[in-house]
C-alpha cells in the first residue's frame, strides 16, 4: 500500500482530484454544474478505464499464450510420436538389413560348401574378464548345436563351441590357448598348428607353431585350416602372417597370425553343425576342460 501511495500514479490521481474540485467550485459559482459534473466524471474515470483496458488486454494475452502453449504441447507430442515410430522403423530396417547380409553370406558359403549344415547365431554376451574374447551366442542344443562345432563368419574362422545349453552356447575363440587348429600356408603349403598365446591375445593375435625351419613362409601369407583331425573343415581362412621367428628350441619356425575374422567385435556368426569328414576332435565334455585330441 505504501508503495502505491508513493507511486506516480497516485500522485496523478490526487492532482486530478484537486483539479476536479476546483472546477466544481467554479461551475457552482457560474451555474454550469451539470456540464461540469459530466466532464469531471469523464476525466476522473478515464485513467480507470485505461487501467481496465490494460488489464483486459493482459489477461487476453495470457489466455492466448496458454491456448497456444496447449496447441504447441500437442504438436510436440505428435512430433515425438512420429520420431519414435521413425526410430522403430530404422531399427527394423537395420535388423532386416543385417539379416539379409547374413543370409547372403550364408548362401555364398552354402554354394561353395554344400556339405555344410549351418545355424546362424547372434552374439548375446561377452565375458569382459576373458582375455581371449570368448562370447555367448543365442543358439543351443534345441537348434542342433553341439560342443566342438566350428564357429565362423564370412571372413573366416572365429573359434569353436565349447559349452552348450538349451538356447545358448559358449564359444572359445582361436585366441584361446585351449583351442588348436591344424592349418597350412596357402603359398608354401607348409603346415602347422594355430593356437592362442597369452602374450599375443591382448593384441588380437594368435600363434602358428611347428613350421619347418626351412619353410619359405612370409609376412602377408594366407593361413587356412587343413581339415586334419576332422575338427574344422578344410580351407577355412584363419588369418595372415604378421611376423616370423625361430622358436626357442631352434628346430622350427613360429609366426604371429592376425585373424581374418574380427574376433573382439563380431556380432553375427555361423555355427557349422556338420560337414563332410567331421569327427569328434574335441571332447563333448569340453566345458570340463577337454582339449584337442
Amino acid at each position: 500500500m505504501q508503495k502505491f501511495l508513493k507511486s506516480w500514479y497516485f500522485k496523478v490521481l490526487c492532482a486530478l482530484a484537486v483539479f476536479s474540485l476546483a472546477l466544481m467550485i467554479r461551475a457552482a459559482s457560474s451555474g454550469s454544474a451539470d456540464v461540469f459534473l459530466s466532464q469531471a466524471v469523464s476525466v476522473i474515470s478515464q485513467p480507470f478505464l485505461n487501467l481496465s483496458s490494460s488489464v483486459t488486454n493482459s489477461v487476453n494475452d495470457f489466455l492466448d499464450r496458454f491456448v497456444h502453449a496447449e496447441e504447441n504441447y500437442l504438436k510436440v507430442q505428435e512430433l515425438e510420436e512420429k520420431l519414435r515410430e521413425a526410430n522403430e522403423k530404422l531399427v527394423d530396417y537395420e535388423s532386416i538389413k543385417r539379416e539379409n547380409e547374413q543370409f547372403r553370406e550364408f548362401l555364398q558359403l552354402k554354394e561353395t560348401n554344400p556339405d555344410y549344415d549351418f545355424a546362424t547365431a547372434t552374439v548375446i554376451g561377452r565375458d569382459s574378464t576373458n582375455r581371449f574374447g570368448s562370447f555367448t551366442i543365442d543358439k543351443g542344443s534345441l537348434d542342433g548345436v553341439e560342443a566342438a562345432d566350428p564357429v565362423i563368419t564370412a571372413d573366416g574362422l572365429v573359434g569353436i563351441v565349447w559349452e552348450v545349453g538349451l538356447t545358448y552356447s559358449h564359444v572359445r575363440t582361436i585366441l584361446d590357448i585351449s583351442v588348436e587348429a591344424g592349418v597350412y600356408d596357402v603359398a608354401t603349403r607348409d603346415s602347422g598348428i594355430v593356437t592362442g598365446d597369452i602374450s599375443l591375445s591382448s593384441e588380437g593375435l594368435c600363434k602358428l607353431k611347428y613350421l619347418p625351419k626351412e619353410s619359405g613362409i612370409a609376412s602377408g601369407n594366407l593361413i587356412v585350416t587343413s581339415g586334419i583331425g576332422g575338427v574344422f573343415p578344410k580351407d577355412l581362412p584363419v588369418g595372415t602372417v604378421k611376423s616370423i621367428e625361430v622358436d626357442s628350441s631352434g628346430l622350427s619356425l613360429v609366426a604371429d597370425i592376425e585373424p581374418a575374422a574380427d574376433i573382439f567385435d563380431v556380432t553375427e556368426v555361423l555355427v557349422i553343425k556338420s560337414f563332410n569328414g567331421q569327427s569328434q576332435g574335441y571332447s563333448k565334455n569340453a566345458e570340463e576342460g577337454g582339449e584337442a585330441e
